[in-house]
C-alpha cells in the first residue's frame, strides 16, 4: 500500500509546485504553461487552471454540467465537460488576436462539476439552479461547460435571482422554444420558452444566431419573434462576416446584463460533428469567433458552451472548438485588460 501511495503523493507535490510557480509570476491564477509541464501532463482542469471547491474569491470560474438526460437524439453530452477540459490543455493565457489578457486581469479557477441526479431531469435542474445560485451569490461570473441545453434553463433561473430578466446572445441551430417535447415541459428544446415564462429573459434583448434545419412547420420561429427575439437564420450569415451584426447587437443590449449561450451545433457539423442534433449549413468557426469577440463591451454576467457529445467525435475536435469558444467568452468579460 505504501509503495502505491508515494508516487501519487510525489506527483501531487510536483503539480502543486508548478501551480505555485504560476501564481508567483502573477497576482492571479494562470493556466499551467507547456514550458512548465508537457501538455499531456498535469491535472485535467479547464486550461489546466487550479481547482477549488467554491467560487469564493474568484471573479470568474469554469464549472462543468455533465447532463444529457434532456437530449432528444444523440446522448453523450454528460461527457462533454470532461472532454472540453482535456482539449483545453492546448490553450495559452493570452489572446494574441484581440490583446485580451484575462489572467492578468482577475482571479479565475475551475470549480469542478455540478453533482447531478441523472435519473430525474426536474431534480437535475434543481441541482443546477442551486449550485449556480451559490456561485453567483459570491459575485463570481460562471462560464459553464455542458452538458445538454436543458441546463441553461436552471442557470437562468439562478441568474434571475440576482440580475432579474437579462438579455441573451444565443448561438444555435435551434430556437429551443418548444412548449413541450413528447409531452414534457423540461427538455433541451424548451429552455428559452420556460425562461421567458418565468421572467428570466428580456425578450426584446435576445438574439438567436445560426438557426436552421428542417422544421415541423414554417412558423417554428413565430413564438420567439412574438416575444421580441431577433432570429437570424444561418442562410442569412452565409459568405458574410458577422462583425457588422455584432455592432447592432451591442446597441441592442446596451449596458444591461447579458448572458451568452453557445450551442456547439450552431456551427456546421464539419467543424463540430460531436453533437446531439447536427444540422448542415451552419456557421463557421470564424463566425463563432466574430460573435464572441463582438460581445466585448457588453455587461456579460455569465455564459455556457453546451451540447458537446464526445462519443460522436473520436478526434476531440468538437471539444477543442468548444474549449476555445469558452476562452473567448472569458476574454470578453467585464474587467479584462487588453494589451
Amino acid at each position: 500500500m505504501g509503495l502505491k501511495i508515494r508516487p501519487l503523493v510525489s506527483a501531487l507535490r510536483v503539480n502543486s509546485r508548478l501551480f505555485s510557480t504560476c501564481k508567483r509570476s502573477s497576482q492571479f491564477n494562470e493556466p499551467l504553461s507547456g514550458h512548465s509541464m508537457a501538455r499531456a501532463g498535469g491535472i485535467a482542469s479547464m486550461m489546466r487552471l487550479p481547482v477549488q471547491e467554491t467560487a469564493n474569491g474568484l471573479h470568474a470560474c469554469f464549472v462543468g454540467v455533465p447532463l444529457d438526460i434532456g437530449t432528444s437524439n444523440r446522448s453523450g453530452t454528460r461527457y462533454g465537460p470532461r472532454q472540453i477540459r482535456a482539449e483545453s490543455a492546448l490553450i495559452r493565457k493570452c489572446n494574441n488576436a484581440t490583446g485580451a489578457s484575462p489572467f492578468d486581469s482577475f482571479q479565475v479557477a475551475d470549480v469542478g462539476d455540478v453533482n447531478i441526479n441523472l435519473y430525474n431531469l426536474p431534480k437535475a435542474c434543481e441541482d443546477i439552479r442551486k449550485h449556480f445560485l451559490k456561485i453567483i451569490n459570491t459575485g463570481c461570473i460562471p462560464l459553464a461547460l455542458g452538458g445538454d441545453h436543458t441546463m441553461t434553463y436552471p442557470i437562468l433561473q439562478a441568474i434571475k435571482e440576482k440580475h432579474g430578466p437579462v438579455g441573451m446572445v444565443h448561438i444555435d441551430a435551434h430556437s429551443d422554444t418548444n412548449d413541450v417535447m413528447l409531452g414534457e415541459k423540461i427538455a433541451h428544446g424548451t429552455p428559452f420558452r420556460r425562461a421567458i415564462e418565468e421572467g428570466c429573459l428580456d425578450g426584446k434583448r435576445v438574439i438567436q444566431i445560426g438557426l436552421r434545419g428542417s422544421g415541423y412547420s414554417t412558423s417554428d420561429y413565430d413564438w420567439a419573434k412574438q416575444q421580441g427575439f431577433r432570429c437570424v437564420q444561418a442562410h442569412e450569415c452565409w459568405y458574410k462576416s458577422l462583425t457588422p451584426l455584432m455592432e447592432e447587437v451591442r446597441q441592442m443590449m446596451g449596458d444591461k446584463p447579458v448572458y451568452i449561450s453557445f450551442d456547439i451545433d450552431g456551427l456546421d457539423p464539419c467543424y463540430a460533428p460531436g453533437t446531439g442534433t447536427p444540422e448542415v449549413g451552419g456557421l463557421t468557426v470564424i463566425q463563432g469567433l466574430e460573435i464572441l469577440r463582438g460581445c466585448r463591451g457588453l455587461n456579460v454576467i455569465g455564459g455556457d458552451l453546451v451540447e458537446v457529445s464526445p462519443p460522436y467525435d473520436t478526434t476531440g475536435t468538437t471539444a477543442l472548438v468548444g474549449a476555445n469558444m469558452l476562452f473567448e467568452m472569458l476574454c470578453v468579460l467585464p474587467g479584462v485588460i487588453y494589451k
